[in-house]
């Protein structure tokens, strides 16, 4: 915020089953686009000045850039500067001077140009600033440039006694705002107008009490729209604001306290609607946003109380623009305080932004960036020019001034960071953080499956620089204890579309995971397990799927051993910045619980997890938290006006994992470590903000027993949060769940497999690479497996078969192929139709037919009649009833083909 003296629906898309994913429809790319952006984020080769411009103009195809230099270089890498006293006129389309060359000079002093106009027929320009002479002709502050000879209008000779700042340009009049205490030697205090053709002083007068820096005329010409540090017009009390008749300036319409006293009006524009202004403070308190207000009453539509002084505005096909240094959009329920965005865009009916946002630094001189900006058209195709004192623009070197396109968009979005889970057999989880476009706010999203080129699905979700939510899909087509890659890519309106994310792969479980199960049973609309493989992104886990963490500071990742028995990691951080923020923005409601495992053997404390109204930075309004004591105690807070807090007595940091559960809602707040209640309050209110919760620290300033650090030293592991109040039964099963024997998974290759075939009733097959099923004429496969008994203190949970068909035409079959015992004795170098093992009953599992082509295809088996056989031999036979024959690999096919295989799951009785 800074004040100078002398500026759509996110959408995270979770589509469930394979026949989904194949079948969505992309969203329509006829525009180049998200609509209803005009112009692209990319920014163009344009000439730069050594200094700051104040203000641009277009006409013809030319563009009119005036303020504080001295010279204009070319783009970074190619030809020499070109002096350029404080104007420069740029080719439209190519960013590079035109033949029309003026000087804007000052006896003493330092010259500048504030503001250009055009006529409304753009024959004539208008400029105003601290000058004394342009191209040698004397002038005072403001004159008139003939468009087509690049000359000044001698018989246009106003005299203003000091800055003009503002203009606004009629037929016959031109009105100007500024420093200025008298017109001609008249008194015109900070507004004036002037006759279009020989600058004569009008009657106008609207007499301000500080300086004039924005007007515009109403659409129908009727009044004018004054913005400045004014607190008085016309001896009337209008803070900043006025509207006064356009040909006396008597007050038509006044605004006191309509806008803070520590706050400006730095520009306004006006469409066929309404008109907007830009909005500049100092100090707390204050507005720096943007107002539109209609025509004709000039009553407020809507205000957009962003913080970050807005420099300009600009209307253009129903959007408005904006330049500014916006840093806090938190009270619009858009980004928090944090990092300063210069150029922005809303539709000119709401406040909510578009996805549009590049962006330029701060700048030299005050270090506000961008700020004034016009469009330019020429050969069919719309500019947006943008000026002001930075000095990048998108991380590249560029001064003072850029330009955006209406057409040829060509950056493409970011690279999703993808991960994936499995849970339960049968189901994959593919979940990304949703890409950013700086021009783009739809996406379409391709994901890709064990290396395919021909994505498995296709999704279309929405993002913003500010709002990147989940997007998931779930892949039903998922064979257990088989292991999966996936990658996804992220494409434009355009067609641009991304490098393919890292890879990620995932192994389907065999039976259903308890802990994450029952999490997700339990309502966790929140759930980050930590097993993530690449920064900066924790996945979300739970059921709804679109509230992802963005790590920062590198946390360590994919720590062992993690708080729940099996392949599942934690996280590491490092007490000092590393942690980690919740994407998603939101409000907590009057029921939550909030749940994490913990270690360390910190001596300096720490926050583990809560709620904050910031994400990169310290949080200004933080409670429903769970922290820890230099001591190692264990605290829960709420905050209803005054910290109100759980302790429990006993210490934590003994580097060992520790469960905690902190709930509240109508039965007040209960603290849960380690399965066992520890303490209750009867408290049932908290704060209420918009925020986002952090693991791994954010502020703790004024709360009891405050730790030393307010950054975590230690590892997290399954944190979740839940819109529900967990019940100590719930706590308790997720406790035991978590401690509970591990599954494991013994994988046992076939010690023998041959087949009988009719048509050559003697012959054995025991070393052939294949195998066949078929009923007539007949054919029956046969293997032996050699079982571990099973692990000490678990039992048998599940048990697969897997088989891969050959790569032989027409290996699959329609028939139904069951898995049957085998109830006599064989060999595998032994047997042949003649000498058949018998077939026993009733199946122990089967495949409803398989398709051509050689894939892996699994078949789940009977529990009992494989766990009876645990420590000995399991003989098993394929068979069919049909007369389609199914050819697959046995153990003598070559590496990696893909031999018989059962996959035994022992967990926990």
């Amino acid at each position: 915020m800074r004040r100078s003296r002398g500026l759509a629906v996110s959408l995270a898309l979770s589509l469930t089953g394979a026949g989904a994913g194949l079948g969505i429809a992309l969203a329509p790319q006829a525009a180049a686009l998200t609509p209803p952006v005009a112009f692209t984020a990319d920014p163009l080769s344009t000439w730069q000045p050594n200094g700051v411009v104040w203000a641009l103009a277009e006409a013809g195809g030319q563009v009119f850039a005036g303020g504080t230099f001295s010279t204009v270089r070319p783009p970074a890498g190619g030809g020499s500067e070109q002096q350029a006293v404080n104007f420069v006129a740029l080719d439209a389309a190519t960013g590079a001077p035109t033949s029309c060359k003026l000087s804007f000079t000052i006896a003493s002093g330092t010259a500048t140009v504030r503001a250009l106009a055009l006529s409304p027929d753009k024959s004539t320009l208008y400029a105003g600033g601290y000058f004394g002479a342009v191209n040698g002709t004397a002038v005072s502050s403001l004159a008139a440039i003939d468009v087509a000879s690049c000359t000044v209008k001698t018989s246009f000779r106003p005299a203003f006694a000091a800055t003009v700042r503002a203009l606004a340009v009629t037929g016959d009049t031109v009105y100007a705002g500024g420093d200025f205490l008298t017109v001609a030697g008249q008194p015109r205090q900070r507004f004036a107008a002037v006759g279009a053709v020989d600058g004569a002083l009008k009657p106008f007068t609207a007499d301000a009490d500080e300086p004039g820096r924005a007007v515009e005329v109403t659409p129908d010409g009727e009044n004018v729209v004054l913005g400045g540090d004014f607190f008085t017009v016309n001896g009337t009390n209008s803070h900043a604001l006025a509207v006064v008749d356009a040909t006396s300036g008597a007050l038509t319409k006044s605004y006191p306290g309509f806008i803070e006293t520590n706050s400006v009006v730095k520009d306004i524009a006006t469409d066929a609607t309404g008109f907007y202004t830009a909005n500049e403070g100092t100090g707390g308190g204050v507005f720096d946003g943007r107002i539109a207000l209609d025509l004709p009453g000039f009553g407020q539509r809507w205000r957009d109380t962003c913080l970050g002084a807005t420099q300009a505005v600009l209307p253009y096909q129903n959007v408005l623009y904006s330049a500014s240094h916006a840093h806090d959009c938190a009270a619009m329920g858009e980004f928090p305080d944090g990092q300063r965005h210069h150029l922005l865009a809303q539709p000119t009916t709401g406040i909510g932004k578009l996805g549009w946002s590049p962006d330029t630094n701060d700048g030299i001189g005050e270090g506000i960036g961008p700020r004034v900006m016009t469009v330019g058209s020429k050969n069919g195709v719309q500019y947006l020019w943008v000026g002001g004192e930075f000095t990048t623009v998108n991380g590249a070197a560029q001064q003072g001034l850029t330009r955006f396109a209406s057409t040829g968009d060509t950056g493409a979005p970011t690279v999703p960071v993808a991960s994936a889970a499995s849970f339960k057999p049968g189901e994959v989880q593919v979940r990304w953080r949703s890409s950013l476009d700086l021009d783009d706010s739809a996406l379409t999203y391709r994901i890709y499956r064990n290396g395919a080129a021909t994505p498995i699905a296709t999704v279309t979700a929405d993002s913003l620089f500010f709002k990147r939510p989940q997007v998931s899909w779930t892949d039903t087509t998922v064979a257990a204890g088989q292991s999966y890659t996936y990658r996804v890519t992220a494409t434009d309106a355009a067609g641009n579309t991304s490098a393919p994310s890292a890879t990620a792969g995932v192994t389907v479980p065999t039976g259903t995971e308890s802990y994450p199960s029952q999490v997700r049973a339990d309502g966790a609309q929140l759930y980050w397990r930590y097993d993530d493989a690449v920064l900066p992104y924790a996945a979300d886990s739970s059921a709804g799927g679109n509230q992802n963490g963005v790590h920062m500071n590198a946390p360590a990742l994919r720590q062992t051993p993690g708080a729940v028995s099996g392949a599942s990691t934690a996280i590491g951080f490092n007490g000092t910045d590393s942690r980690i923020y919740a994407d998603k923005r939101q409000t907590v409601g009057s029921a939550y619980t909030v749940e994490t495992w913990f270690k360390t053997n910190t001596t300096r404390g720490g926050k583990l997890f809560g709620f904050g109204s910031n994400q990169d930075r310290g949080s200004y309004q933080y409670d429903k938290h769970i922290y820890m004591t230099n001591d190692g105690r264990v605290v829960f807070g709420a905050y209803t006006g005054v910290t109100r807090t759980i302790t429990a007595s006993s210490a934590y940091n003994d580097n060992q994992w520790h469960h905690v559960v902190a709930t509240q809602g109508p039965g007040g707040m209960t603290l849960y470590v380690d399965g066992v209640q520890r303490g209750t309050l009867a408290v049932t209110t908290h704060e209420n903000y918009s925020g986002y919760w952090h693991a791994g620290g954010d502020s703790l300033g004024g709360w009891p027993d405050r730790p030393t650090s307010e950054m975590w030293a230690g590892q997290l592991d399954e944190s979740a949060v839940y819109p529900t109040v967990l019940s100590a039964a719930q706590v308790q099963n997720h406790y035991a769940l978590a401690t509970a024997p591990a599954d494991s998974v013994v994988q046992v290759t076939a010690a023998e497999d041959t087949y009988a075939n009719a048509g050559a009733p003697a012959t054995n097959y025991g070393t052939s690479s294949s195998l066949a099923v078929r009923g007539t004429s007949f054919y029956a496969s046969y293997l032996r497996f050699d079982l571990p008994a099973a692990p000490a203190g678990t039992v048998l949970k599940s048990a697969t078969l897997s088989v891969k068909t050959s790569t032989t035409s027409g290996a699959g079959t329609t028939d139904t192929v069951s898995v049957v015992p085998v109830t006599g004795s064989w060999s595998e170098g032994g047997t042949t139709y003649n000498n058949r093992p018998a077939l026993g009953g009733p199946a122990l599992g089967g495949y409803p037919g398989i398709p051509d082509g050689s894939a892996v295809h699994t078949a789940t088996l009977t529990t009992g009649s494989v766990a009876g056989a645990l420590g000995g031999s399991l003989a098993l036979a394929l068979s069919s009833s049909g007369t389609d024959a199914l050819w697959l690999w046995s153990s003598e096919a070559q590496a990696n083909e893909g031999t018989p295989q059962l996959t035994l799951t022992f967990g926990a009785p």
